[in-house]
C-alpha cells in the first residue's frame, strides 16, 4: 500500500498545486462565475457537504475533528461553526493557502491549518473524521489501509466519499486509462461497496449519494 498510496499522494499535490488551484478556487467560491458544467458540480458538492454534516452533532464544542482534504475550507468553515476544535489538512500548500484567506476572523482560533499527509499519526486523536471527496483516487486497498490509521486514532466515525461504481463512472474511468494527458487529474476511481467491505470491514457502510450532472460521489461512513 505504501507505495501506490505515496506515488498517487504526490500526483494529487502536483495536479493541485501546479494546474489546478485557480479552477478550484473559483468552483467553492459561491458568487464566481463558472460553466454550466461546473455549475452542476458546484451544485453536487453542496449537497454532498451538507449530507456529511448531518452525520455529526450540530453541537461540536469540545469535540477534535479532522478535515482531512480540506481544500478550500468549506467543510472546515461549517465544523468550526459548530464549535469544533478542527484540524484542516491538506496536501497541496496553495490551498491551504486560499483556505486560511477565507477563513472568518472569528474562527480562526477554532482552526489548525496543516500542508501534508492527512494519515500523519503525529496529527492525534480525533472524535470525528471528515473526507469529501479526497479519497476518491485511491484503490481500494489504500482506502482499507487509511481507514485502518485514522480509525486507530478516531473515538466516533470517519465520514468519507467515494466515486461509486456506476456504468457512467466506469465508462468515464476507461477512457481516461486510455487516453491520459499529463494536465489530467488524477484519475479517480470508482468503488463498489462490498469491495471495499473487504478491505475495511462491516462497519463501513454507505450513506447516500448524490448524482448532479458530472458529480457522482457516495457519502460512506466507518465506524472504528
Amino acid at each position: 500500500m505504501a507505495n501506490d498510496y505515496a506515488a498517487i499522494r504526490d500526483r494529487v499535490e502536483h495536479y493541485f498545486d501546479r494546474t489546478a488551484t485557480s479552477a478550484w478556487e473559483r468552483l467553492t467560491q459561491s458568487d464566481a462565475k463558472v460553466s454550466k458544467v461546473r455549475q452542476t458540480v458546484r451544485e453536487g458538492r453542496d449537497r454532498m457537504r451538507a449530507i456529511m454534516l448531518s452525520r455529526l452533532p450540530e453541537d461540536l464544542n469540545g469535540c477534535r475533528v479532522l478535515d482531512a482534504g480540506c481544500g478550500t475550507g468549506l467543510m472546515t468553515t461549517e465544523l468550526a461553526r459548530r464549535g469544533a476544535e478542527v484540524v484542516a489538512v491538506d496536501i497541496s500548500p496553495q490551498l491551504i493557502s486560499v483556505a486560511e484567506d477565507r477563513l472568518e476572523p472569528a474562527l480562526r482560533e477554532k482552526v489548525t491549518f496543516m500542508a501534508g499527509d492527512m494519515t500523519d499519526p503525529a496529527l492525534g486523536q480525533f472524535d470525528y473524521v471528515v473526507a469529501m471527496d479526497s479519497l476518491i483516487y485511491y484503490r481500494a486497498p489504500d482506502i482499507g489501509a487509511i481507514l485502518t490509521n485514522l480509525g486507530a486514532r478516531t473515538h466516533s466515525a470517519i465520514v468519507f466519499t467515494v466515486a461509486p461504481k456506476t456504468p457512467f463512472l466506469m465508462a468515464f474511468w476507461g477512457v481516461g486509462k486510455l487516453f491520459p494527458r499529463s494536465n489530467r487529474s488524477p484519475v479517480m476511481i470508482p468503488h463498489a461497496l462490498d469491495k471495499l467491505q473487504r478491505h475495511a470491514g462491516d462497519s463501513l457502510m454507505k450513506i447516500d449519494r448524490v448524482v448532479k450532472g458530472f458529480y457522482i460521489s457516495e457519502c460512506l461512513e466507518y465506524r472504528p
